[in-house]
């Protein structure tokens, strides 16, 4: 299944705190592994509870699947 990948405004904000080389490669990692293997990635526990985790490097890219889209929440170390 091959997934649309959505941001929300405030994953904006998060890229901008990164180097021109680190935004890239995160979204070119986002591009890559998420449009097709969003369902295969760790759902996370606890009160984060539906949304999953991807690791890229030293930073993680927080997402949720609604239907067949990929809403990116947040991107952090």
């Amino acid at each position: 299944m091959t997934f649309k990948i959505v941001f929300k405004k405030s994953v904006y904000k998060d890229l901008q705190r990164l180097s021109k080389d680190e935004a890239g490669h995160i979204l070119d990692a986002i591009d890559d592994e998420l449009t097709e293997n969003a369902d295969k990635l760790p759902v996370l526990k606890g009160k984060f509870r539906g949304m999953r985790k991807f690791p890229v490097g030293n930073y993680r890219v927080i997402f949720v699947i609604i239907e067949e889209q990929v809403l990116v929440l947040r991107i952090s170390q």
